[in-house]
């Protein structure tokens, strides 16, 4: 593959053209893909921002032939470009918008795809600097996964060499002249996957050059949710509060204390155990534990609350998270939390599968002052650090 020109090189002039017609039927929905929101603006947009930035005069967009108000829409704002209706084929739309740029007479056309958003400018650096050897070239990546030729039953019927494969990605460059000869001379019968296949059947060489991972394909409904990194650590906080009533049993951190009141609620009122699951559900972004049960739902009632916090740890490790360690704090002027922190401790570190080094349980009183004070009910503040999978030994 051909190496990168300096990042600093200015660009040499070229012509653009970004296929948007497509249905985009694997996303789902009504709207095609192109034109939905994908870090915060349509799609095709970010294609056509990152061309027109890069230099691409003139840019053809091609859109379907209902499609005018969606990519009125998707483009508002901007100049610099004109649509043009495109095919039944990719390849027809394609050759539209190479006609539409005939008049122009550029040297070099980009050709690409507005399902691929995140254009670095370095790869059109890479292409265009091909073309001063190739009539083509395209970027591409290696294929890291063995690969497995597969029979129309879904069996295994041999297997590929991936030292001899590549990652295909766009855009697509040429020698302008080459690639309208190229499509002015294909089977109008068939469809081609991509415009270095056009090149390659009229007898033109394909340069292969270095893409980038940041040129993958939005295809699925998946690729369109937020794509942040996520942080190494999160951190969650929780606090519950509850009543003592004569007649109740008393729970708290997973055990059974006696004492001459306990904690009334729908489930067994466990406020040690409600304010961590608080704690693990708010350092994932998941809400609280009304979210997942609540007070309405009769399956709760009399509930222990170990489930409950099983249930957060489970969704914390669904995104990628394991807990760090826990810090709780129970406040109350009775029962008297001593005598029972092993015990609590043990159990809290059973319930979210961790060591019992990284629990803490501390006690406080608010020296009679307020409800806690004035022994009407049992309070706990707990926070949580998350720390990513894999992260932390």
């Amino acid at each position: 593959m051909d190496g990168p020109p300096p990042s600093d090189t200015a660009l040499p002039p070229f012509a653009a053209i970004v296929v948007a017609a497509g249905k985009g039927l694997r996303v789902g929905g009504e709207v095609p893909k192109q034109f939905r929101n994908w870090r915060g603006k349509p799609l095709l947009r970010h294609s056509v921002e990152r061309l027109l930035d890069a230099g691409a005069a003139p840019l053809i967009v091609v859109i379907a032939e209902d499609a005018q108000r969606d990519a009125k829409t998707a483009l508002d704002g901007l100049s610099g470009y004109e649509w043009i209706t495109g095919g039944a084929t990719r390849q027809a739309s394609v050759h539209a918008g190479i006609d539409a740029l005939a008049e122009a007479e550029p040297q070099h056309v980009l050709i690409h795809d507005a399902a691929r958003p995140d254009l670095p400018r370095e790869v059109i650096a890479r292409l265009l600097a091909a073309l001063n050897e190739h009539p083509g070239a395209i970027p591409v990546l290696p294929v890291v996964d063995s690969l497995a030729v597969a029979s129309e039953s879904a069996t295994m019927t041999g297997s590929a060499n991936r030292e001899d494969l590549r990652r295909v990605q766009t855009p697509q460059a040429f020698r302008f002249e080459a690639i309208r000869a190229a499509h002015e001379s294909w089977d109008g019968a068939a469809d081609a996957g991509d415009d270095a296949q056009v090149l390659r059947a009229s007898g033109g060489s394909v340069a292969l050059v270095q893409g980038d991972e940041r040129l993958a394909k939005i295809t699925f409904a998946e690729d369109f949710m937020p794509h942040t990194p996520s942080p190494a650590f999160r951190i969650g906080q929780g606090y519950d509060v509850h009543r003592l009533v004569a007649g109740e049993e008393l729970w708290l951190g997973g055990i059974r204390i006696k004492h001459t009141h306990g904690l009334a609620g729908h489930s067994d009122a466990d406020v040690a155990l409600h304010a961590v699951t608080d704690a693990v559900l708010g350092a994932i972004g998941e809400g609280d534990i009304g979210t997942h049960f609540p007070p309405s739902d009769p399956q709760w009632r009399g509930a222990r609350s170990h489930r409950f916090l099983e249930h957060a740890v489970a969704l914390a490790q669904r995104v990628g998270y394991t807990i760090g360690n826990i810090d709780l704090t129970l406040i109350c002027e009775a029962p008297k939390i001593g005598p029972h922190r092993k015990a609590m401790r043990d159990s809290l570190a059973q319930i979210t599968g961790l060591a019992a080094d990284v629990v803490s349980i501390k006690a406080t009183t608010t020296e009679g002052l307020g409800f806690t004070g004035r022994g009407e009910g049992i309070a706990a503040q707990a926070i949580v650090l998350l720390t990513k999978t894999g992260d932390l030994s």
